[in-house]
């Protein structure tokens, strides 16, 4: 389709809409949405479309694809630039800037309506009645907090099961983590006094609970309480090291993002630091995509919409840059979030500390990230060239099976392209057919035959198929492979098997390619390259085989049982502590259990004491 038949759909449409706030959405041949764009005033903008003769490359051959054009009206802009992020972040059209790091960050939950308070981490949706701290840049941040928390306050991390089947006080109250208020080591004040404690402190009252913590150790050492007073002072040092991993600068931000982007080679990363109650819970870099010729304005705004759009708003979002327009991020943040949030540039010279630190950040991150894609980009032009491939390779699938004497077994594949490995392209098979189970020519056949009969059944797959298929195996592999893939019509997709020879990474592997037996020098690095994504396969494939094991050694004998669902399950261990304790139980006893009836009872009890 032409640039100029793009512009008539457009001219078509705009006689029949009105002056509104909304968005449109560019489709292509396939109905594929190219492009989502918001606008205070839909027709206006639709018409800077067709009447700019000096369009940049990117809009012109986006609208040389466009066969159809959907208008959605909204209330406001605000509504509008929700709905953009939304569809952005859902469809991920080709010709707009795209987030692609979209993952939720964790919290630290304490609830305050339970008798006995959890500290535990938290991610999703905030459900639950009672204080949540974070968002935190990554688990283990939160992690880390959590175990200071533990020093600190004492206070449990066990679940609710674990918590009222306990019978003895676990290793964690023996190494001073725990007051062990499962066994009523604590009374019910002085356990609320600590969480009161703790969401004080990591609300940002450190001092005054440091204060606290002081006198109660004085005291004690003046009555001559040398334990307690030792205690207090471990906890004294634990909030001094918390206190000072946390704090970057003397800033008074109480909560606020630091948002600082860096442009360099086309290419941009943003930094995001997270500051809750005057402390710093950690930064992430983000790596956006867009068109390399972009202005930084526009990507820092567009960045921001996709970023919030299912995260909570702080206070503040400090910035190093101007966006297009700040008023409306503002407006649209604090209607959504029903409170005053403010968009700003860096002033004051707390302020502006922070957002050059987070800019020199950014700067460190994309070098980094340019690197690593060029190394990446010259080993598999390497790699390449060796096998002597016809297609230019920009994304490699690496298959391995993992099993014990057949147990549990399961197949998996890791991807690898220019930017590293993509582990959200990482995928798990659990094997299905009985007849395969502890075959590895079997598993593999199975694996590759439901991960590409799938992908070319559906159209809109969310993995597109590799340019290259690395088989942990030898020869043996590499055939059934290709006769796979050859039944599927993937006869030009490549296929290179790795045996390993007689012992792992000794650099005495063979690669079998097109019916040939390939070796490599011990210090080639296209060996090493290839040793590496192999080795990532085996770890993903083992992670998961023990994963899948060790779940089902979990499962209770109650789960064999037909007609004990979740509900009767746990009534049944919350009566009588474990399953071993219910197989021992007579018929009696467990029809004295709440919801389980004289019928149900009767099925449990037989199926204990069959013959």
């Amino acid at each position: 389709m032409s640039l100029e038949k793009g512009k008539e759909i457009i001219r078509q449409k705009i006689p029949n809409l009105t002056k509104s706030p909304g968005v449109y959405k560019m489709l292509g041949e396939k109905e594929e949405i190219l492009y989502v764009g918001k606008a205070r005033n839909i027709p206006n903008r639709l018409k800077s479309y067709i009447a700019d003769s000096h369009l940049p490359i990117r809009t012109e051959r986006m609208l040389s694809l466009t066969k159809n054009l959907e208008i959605t009206t909204a209330a406001s802009e605000s509504d509008a630039l929700l709905l953009e992020a939304n569809l952005i972040k859902k469809h991920k059209p080709r010709f707009n800037i795209l987030l692609r790091d979209d993952k939720s960050f964790p919290y630290i939950f304490i609830g305050h309506k339970d008798k006995w308070p959890q500290l535990t981490k938290l991610r999703g949706k905030k459900n639950r009645d009672g204080y949540y701290f974070g968002p935190f840049a990554s688990v283990g941040s939160a992690n880390w907090t959590i175990k200071i928390l533990q020093k600190v306050f004492l206070l449990r991390v066990c679940d609710d099961t674990v918590f009222k089947n306990r019978k003895r006080a676990c290793i964690l109250y023996q190494i001073k983590r725990c007051s062990a208020p499962c066994m009523n080591y604590i009374n019910e004040k002085s356990y609320r006094n600590l969480v009161e404690n703790a969401v004080d402190f990591i609300s940002g009252k450190s001092h005054e609970i440091q204060k606290k913590f002081s006198e109660e150790m004085e005291k004690a050492s003046k009555e001559l309480d040398y334990e307690k007073a030792a205690v207090l002072r471990d906890r004294i040092k634990a909030l001094t090291q918390i206190q000072s991993s946390q704090k970057i600068s003397s800033t008074n931000l109480k909560e606020a993002d630091v948002i600082s982007i860096f442009k360099e080679s086309g290419k941009t990363c943003v930094q995001v630091f997270f500051f809750r109650s005057k402390q710093n819970w950690g930064n992430q870099a983000y790596f956006p995509k867009h068109d390399p010729d972009e202005k930084i304005e526009k990507v820092l705004f567009s960045f921001i919409g996709q970023f919030y759009e299912n995260k909570s708003v702080p206070r503040m979002i400090l910035l190093n840059a101007d966006v297009e327009d700040r008023l409306l991020l503002e407006t649209t943040f604090s209607k959504r979030e029903n409170k005053e949030i403010m968009v700003k540039l860096a002033k004051t010279h707390d302020e502006k500390v922070l957002s050059r630190l987070a800019e020199r950040n950014a700067k460190e991150s994309l070098t980094q990230k340019i690197l690593e894609t060029e190394s990446n980009l010259k080993l598999i032009d390497n790699l390449s060239d060796k096998f002597s491939l016809k297609f230019n390779i920009d994304l490699i699938e690496v298959y391995d099976n993992s099993h014990i004497q057949g147990s549990d077994s399961v197949g998996a594949f890791i991807a690898f392209g220019k930017e590293g490995f993509l582990k959200k392209r990482y995928r798990k098979f659990n094997i299905k057919s009985e007849s395969v189970k502890g075959d590895d020519y079997g598993m593999m056949k199975e694996v590759l035959k439901r991960r590409f009969s799938r992908a070319l059944k559906e159209e809109k797959n969310t993995l597109a198929l590799p340019d290259l298929i690395l088989i942990d195996g030898g020869k043996g592999q590499y055939s059934v492979s290709r006769e796979v893939l050859n039944d599927l019509g993937l006869h030009q997709l490549p296929i290179i098997a790795i045996a390993k020879g007689k012992v792992r990474n000794a650099g005495d592997e063979a690669f079998f390619h097109e019916g040939k037996k390939i070796k490599f020098k011990k210090n080639d690095p296209t060996l090493f390259f290839l040793q590496r994504l192999r080795d990532e396969a085996h770890r993903f494939a083992i992670s998961t085989h023990r994963s899948r094991r060790s779940k089902n050694l979990k499962k209770s004998l109650l789960d064999q049982i037909s007609g004990i669902g979740k509900g009767r399950k746990r009534a049944l261990l919350n009566h009588f502590g474990s399953a071993k304790s219910v197989e021992s139980a007579s018929f009696e006893d467990l029809r004295s259990v709440e919801g389980i009836e004289e019928k149900v009872a009767k099925k449990i009890h037989d199926f204990f004491h069959e013959g």
